[in-house]
């Protein structure tokens, strides 16, 4: 089975509308910074990389006059639930293996505990990676959600952490790195 790039993720109408919606930038530094971890951390970075792509696709928009209400959000938002629903099914329907998608569904459950009564998450390394991508790029406020990038720059970023996880995973399978094109 070929691996479902981060590409044809971003190409998929459910991930243009709800990624777009919680911040398409963020979402791309965000699965650079997974990306770095999971190999700091020894885990697969493709997984990272996805989880961390769709990381806040399960957002709710919480604006109140027009503006976002950082206060709403964190009273009242449980985008990590929905996002890990709907970053599974949309995994399975690009072709993403089940184990994969739970995985990566899983990763962006608890990729914040803001959601959560008081207490701690005990976090698999993949989880962890993906937690400390999204702080890595985190704002105060919330303003991290705003930042922007163009369309053809956040094809370009995706298409070069794409060819970066290709060539990491060929070099776990093989021991060699691709030949330079």
């Amino acid at each position: 089975m070929e691996r479902i790039t981060l590409l044809e993720i971003y190409k998929h109408p459910i991930t243009q509308k709800y990624v777009k919606r919680s911040g398409l930038a963020h979402a791309i530094s965000t699965a650079y910074y997974a990306f770095d971890y999971a190999i700091q951390l020894n885990v697969n970075p493709d997984l990272a990389a996805k989880a961390a792509l769709l990381h806040d696709i399960g957002h709710y928009t919480w604006y109140k006059d027009g503006k976002w209400d950082y206060r709403l959000y964190k009273e009242n938002d449980i985008h990590p639930i929905k996002g890990a629903e709907r970053a599974h099914k949309l995994l399975i329907r690009l072709g993403e293996k089940p184990v994969f998608a739970k995985k990566i569904a899983l990763a962006i459950l608890f990729h914040t505990d803001s959601y959560l009564p008081e207490g701690e998450l005990h976090l698999d390394p993949l989880q962890k990676a993906v937690a400390l991508a999204d702080k890595a790029d985190e704002e105060p406020g919330g303003t991290h959600h705003y930042k922007t990038i163009s369309e053809s720059n956040a094809y370009e970023k995706l298409r070069l952490l794409d060819d970066k996880i290709e060539k990491f995973l060929t070099y776990e399978r093989t021991g060699k790195s691709q030949p330079a094109s």
